[in-house]
């Protein structure tokens, strides 16, 4: 086993958020030059619960929590990074991240999504039928989301599957 294969991952969550018509938010990365969307996604503090943290991820990262929970994974999902990114972020402790990831419901307006963070982490936002997701993301990333659609596609308006 490598040294990248011995390192664990970051417990993280992530926010599958709906809106009324079953479409997917995702945002444009600002630290991306190339063109990379994303769901809402951050990592686990220290003794929280994940569900707290994904309300909290949802506040942090697009200004709303206007939000209801739907659904949980009832398993962990992981992705690697590639080993070249993973020894850049994280200062180089994690291979990647396993996520603990929640449906919710948007129940707010989309005049109420504030990128303009404290610490914003995205450009522009959209949202997009569910089958889209795996042509919009990260190629490293495209297997989690797989994973992440087919846990939630009784809830979605296009699953794709």
């Amino acid at each position: 086993m490598t040294p990248y294969e011995q390192r664990p991952y970051r417990p993280c969550v992530g926010i599958m958020l709906l809106n009324r018509d079953g479409l997917v938010f995702v945002a444009q990365r600002i630290d991306q030059t190339a063109e990379a969307w994303q769901m809402p996604q951050g990592g686990i503090d220290k003794g929280e619960d994940p569900r707290a943290a994904a309300l909290r991820e949802l506040e942090e990262e697009i200004g709303t929590a206007e939000v209801e929970v739907l659904a949980e994974t009832g398993d962990w999902i992981h992705y690697d990074l590639p080993p070249e990114l993973a020894d850049k972020v994280w200062r180089g402790r994690f291979r990647g991240q396993t996520q603990k990831w929640f449906a919710m419901r948007f129940l707010g307006r989309d005049e109420d999504i504030d990128l303009d963070t404290a610490h914003p982490e995205f450009t522009a936002w959209q949202w997009v039928p569910a089958a889209r997701l795996t042509e919009i993301i990260v190629p490293f990333k495209r297997e989690n989301y797989r994973q992440v659609v087919a846990a939630f596609a009784d809830l979605l308006a296009d699953p794709g599957a």
